[in-house]
């Protein structure tokens, strides 16, 4: 088996209209599909790639701590930027730092969701993985 890339992925919220919000106006990310029904998902785009919100009763305690969390990149320009905005709405941010000689290189910022998600921006500079 090759895996080609990734499809999507699920991040866990409580309060799935609080969360739409935070991801689509704070973060950017525009709404691929909407919640049909009641099925207590919503799908967002990340710069291709499709984000899931996904309704759950209670937050997933594990999500607090830092190294399980989900990081978007954004281009080395828009860096200082992304994080100016995030604190011009009140986003706080927890945790800067610029890590070099792993796997996933490059400045980066960790902050919380509305549900406590930890989430990352990253000015991806290089990546091991890639050819």
């Amino acid at each position: 088996m090759k895996i080609t890339g990734l499809a999507h992925f699920t991040i866990p919220v409580t309060d799935l209209k609080r969360a739409e919000a935070f991801y689509t106006d704070v973060l950017g990310m525009p709404v691929v599909q909407p919640e049909r029904g009641n099925n207590g998902m919503v799908f967002l785009d990340a710069g291709g790639d499709c984000v899931i919100l996904a309704k759950v009763d209670q937050p997933i305690s594990t999500a607090r701590e830092q190294n399980i969390h989900h990081a978007f990149t954004v281009l080395s320009e828009d860096y200082a930027k992304a994080r100016a905005e995030l604190e011009k709405k009140n986003v706080r941010v927890v945790f800067e730092e610029d890590r070099q000689g792993g796997a996933v290189n490059g400045p980066r910022f960790y902050f919380h969701d509305p549900d406590g998600n930890v989430l990352e921006i990253i000015d991806l500079t290089s990546y091991k993985g890639a050819d």
